[in-house]
């Protein structure tokens, strides 16, 4: 119904009337039962726009609803929107954070690429009627990857915020930055403390943003986030886990080296290649975790953890030395554990428990999600 005319008469070929290039980097969440993503659906044209899928599991199945969203512009048109983040606030209201992409203005006529990216507000309560509120004001000249803390803190609404100095290079800013504004109604963050900045040699050297709002646990709060470091072959993007304080939202408290997930295989092949980019989990009651990716900016997929396994992985997997030698320390320290380990019996629940991760590894393949309109 979205790419064919199926009237004879006006399409007596058959052609496609609307070309749909990728869905890909998806917003989540579960609502009125349903696993609902916010996929950024891209045409032939370029042009980005969000269409909402349900699936009764959260991990196949998934059907687009009939019509895509229809998001309410400012007085300042969008050019194209994109990579939604979900966030269900203690206010009341759901809130759909996305880079809002403008041509700059002021630039020559021939100049054609320059733009500018924002983030873009808007919020629901049904998920289909959506109000679109002014663009977030920071001091950065430009924004992506912006994220809405779930809770108030010390009674204001707190962003997460990817301040840069360009549309595509973060220059001098890069990071994960941190501000607090008084009204989301016209919101305005007049200072960003950088939570997580860039590290020289890291799988976040060059840039870094969250993805989704972080998840509450006993123990702190749970990001997942993206990074990007430079290559012969280009830009990669892998994802990684951190944690921050309760109560101290700008303190990272544990933070493994290196990646929680990378493009492998098939992901790495597509529009942009050698990508994965998340902007969409959801956490249920059984504390089952269900973590939607896009690869390659060409397809989404899911992967299912749950908070106790992804605690495990935050709070006990050492940080980045940022040294050769410091991960020779790390091997060498597992080495020693494990040696020790081996000398002892091993009972009937340390058995149980290599056969079942020996299952695990074996059947690790994820589902693709059929997002395909």
């Amino acid at each position: 119904f979205w790419r064919y005319d199926l009237n004879r008469e006006t399409n007596p070929f058959l052609m496609e009337r609307f070309g749909i290039n990728s869905v890909l980097n998806a917003g989540a969440i579960k609502f009125n039962s349903k696993y609902l993503v916010m996929a950024r659906v891209e045409g032939t044209d370029r042009k980005s726009f969000f269409a909402i899928a349900e699936s009764d599991n959260g991990i196949d199945q998934f059907r687009f609803w009939d019509y895509p969203v229809v998001m309410p512009e400012t007085d300042n048109p969008d050019t194209n929107v994109y990579d939604i983040r979900l966030v269900r606030h203690e206010d009341g209201w759901i809130y759909g954070l996305f880079c809002t992409e403008r041509r700059a203005a002021g630039v020559p006529e021939t100049d054609q690429s320059s733009a500018v990216a924002q983030c873009g507000i808007a919020r629901t309560k049904d998920m289909e009627r959506w109000e679109r509120l002014p663009d977030l004001v920071t001091p950065s000249p430009q924004q992506r990857n912006v994220v809405l803390h779930p809770e108030f803190v010390n009674g204001k609404y707190a962003f997460y915020t990817r301040p840069q100095d360009g549309f595509i290079e973060a220059g001098k800013g890069g990071g994960i930055g941190f501000g607090l504004c008084d009204d989301i109604t016209n919101a305005v963050v007049k200072e960003e403390i950088l939570l997580d900045k860039k590290v020289y040699h890291t799988v976040y050297e060059l840039k870094n943003g969250l993805g989704p709002a972080p998840i509450k646990t006993a123990h702190g709060w749970l990001h997942l986030a993206h990074g990007v470091r430079n290559t012969a072959a280009g830009l990669r993007y892998v994802l990684y886990l951190f944690m921050t304080d309760l109560h101290d939202l700008t303190k990272v408290i544990y933070k493994p080296a290196g990646y929680f997930l990378a493009p492998e295989g098939e992901e790495r092949v597509g529009d942009v290649s050698n990508v994965v980019f998340s902007n969409g989990w959801i956490a249920e009651e059984d504390e089952t975790v269900y973590i939607y990716y896009a690869s390659s900016d060409t397809r989404m997929h899911v992967a299912t953890s749950s908070i106790n396994q992804l605690l495990d992985y935050v709070m006990h997997t050492d940080a980045d030395g940022l040294r050769s030698a410091t991960s020779v320390e790390t091997i060498n320290s597992i080495i020693d554990k494990n040696e020790s380990v081996s000398r002892k019996p091993m009972t009937t629940d340390d058995r149980l428990l290599t056969t079942d991760h020996r299952r695990t590894v074996e059947s690790n393949g994820l589902p693709t999600l059929n997002l395909k309109p």
